[in-house]
């Protein structure tokens, strides 16, 4: 169940659903509301969903302190809850939030998950956002005949006249009405779009917030 933002939090999951384990707890897996980044996994308790849901912030059950955890009330990495889902069974939950700092991870790292194979490594976010990294790294790594630095080299007017083309490919293919070809095309648009946002150095999460803002 997600969050209705139109009614308070505390109104939005009956936490007497939940099926909590035989220590009374339940997992929670959070996730960046924006890209989607699993960022922790931690347990809940009916005492600190019930919290998390009058206050909007994240409260966890420790289970090695055995006390209630206000996520961030010391380093000051509060996770602003934007919705809350439970699974099928009503034995999981799945929280959006809003990481603030961006760290979730008591180690520094933005996610918890962020090892592979004993390295260290980003965790996966949505497509478009695995792409604006890769763009943005050649960026600041040029890598020989690649065609992103090409795009780079070339600046605005290399950069915008091929917005400008994609853009009208995009109209041509829809007037044709040829689905693969519109997401061919649109796909090519988002591509040189986000070559364009790194460029001038906008991140991408900005365009997640715009979006997000004029869907409330």
């Amino acid at each position: 169940m997600s969050i209705n933002p139109s009614i308070p939090l505390s109104q939005s999951i009956p936490v007497e659903k939940i099926n909590y384990n035989e220590q009374g707890l339940v997992p929670a897996i959070t996730q960046d509301y924006l890209d989607g980044t699993v960022l922790m996994m931690a347990w809940m308790n009916k005492e600190s969903l019930q919290k998390t849901l009058d206050t909007g912030e994240a409260w966890y059950w420790s289970r090695s302190r055995q006390e209630l955890w206000h996520k961030g009330a010391t380093s000051g990495h509060l996770q602003k809850v934007k919705t809350i889902r439970y699974d099928c069974d009503s034995d999981a939950l799945l929280l959006t939030i809003e990481q603030i700092g961006d760290i979730a991870c008591h180690t520094g790292e933005r996610s918890c998950f962020h090892q592979i194979d004993h390295s260290k490594s980003s965790p996966p976010a949505d497509t478009l956002s695995e792409l604006f990294k890769l763009i943005c790294d050649r960026k600041k790594h040029p890598v020989e005949n690649s065609y992103t630095c090409k795009l780079y080299e070339g600046g605005d007017n290399k950069i915008l006249k091929k917005i400008g083309e994609e853009a009208a490919e995009v109209v041509m293919a829809c007037k044709d009405n040829k689905p693969e070809d519109i997401a061919g095309e649109v796909a090519d648009l988002f591509y040189h779009s986000l070559v364009a946002l790194a460029y001038h150095d906008v991140n991408l999460r900005d365009v997640y917030k715009k979006l997000e803002e004029r869907r409330r």
